[in-house]
């Protein structure tokens, strides 16, 4: 009776290339190294104890190799992705560095009065026949109102010169604001905008923001108008 041998013989070279052992120094692997490591392990073992009667056809082990690249390539890429977002971020945080000290336009509803008004601003999607502007203070009772006529779309920069509509000037202190833009009587979309300054940035899982005068956190996407 004919004998069959059920062990491969693997190369003492190659089991030492895939265990990490030897005379080479030990190094901190990567994610890409570390599946090329897993798959290699993975077919050495396939390979040692596959059946004799039925091994492995060159077709399987061309597929699977086909395969760790393909997964290689994938993490070869998202460290890829991972090191050009982590670029971009840090670029994004310095030019963003730039606008510290600087005041903007950003979406919100509040006005500063430091004594002789505000600044603030409304922004159209069209020309508009007329914007109602109603400044109110911190109950809620309007304390001045504004009219615009005519005004064209886009960013409009506004400034309240801090007189109520009786004539005598508001208490410092935050003041909100309502705009209302009409086009033959109908109201049609705007967007209040508030002024404050850019104090510092920061950078989180988000991305980068600034950090305005007004205790808000808004990215640079968000600004409308720098000054």
């Amino acid at each position: 009776m004919t004998t069959i041998a059920t062990e491969n013989k693997v190369s003492q070279s190659l089991l030492d290339t895939v265990n990490g052992s030897g005379s080479a120094s030990k190094t901190t692997k990567s994610a890409v190294q570390e599946t090329e490591d897993r798959f290699l392990k993975l077919l050495v073992e396939q390979m040692k104890n596959q059946d004799p009667l039925n091994p492995m056809e060159s077709a399987q082990v061309t597929s699977q190799m086909a395969q760790l690249s393909t997964v290689t390539g994938i993490d070869k890429l998202n460290e890829t992705m991972a090191t050009m977002i982590s670029s971009v971020q840090s670029s994004q945080s310095y030019q963003a560095a730039s606008m510290i000290g600087h005041n903007v336009l950003v979406e919100g509803d509040q006005i500063n009065n430091t004594g002789t008004g505000g600044l603030f601003g409304v922004d159209l999607e069209n020309s508009v026949d007329v914007v109602n502007i109603e400044i109110k203070n911190a109950s809620g009772n309007v304390v001045k109102s504004i009219e615009m006529n005519k005004p064209e779309s886009g960013i409009a920069a506004l400034q309240w010169d801090g007189t109520q509509n009786n004539g005598e000037t508001a208490p410092e202190g935050h003041y909100t604001f309502e705009a209302t833009a009409k086009i033959g009587g109908n109201t049609v979309p705007s967007t209040a905008l508030t002024f404050a300054a850019v104090q510092s940035v920061s950078q989180n899982a988000s991305g980068v923001k600034l950090n305005l005068s007004n205790d808000s956190s808004v990215s640079t996407a968000d600004v409308k108008e720098i000054f």
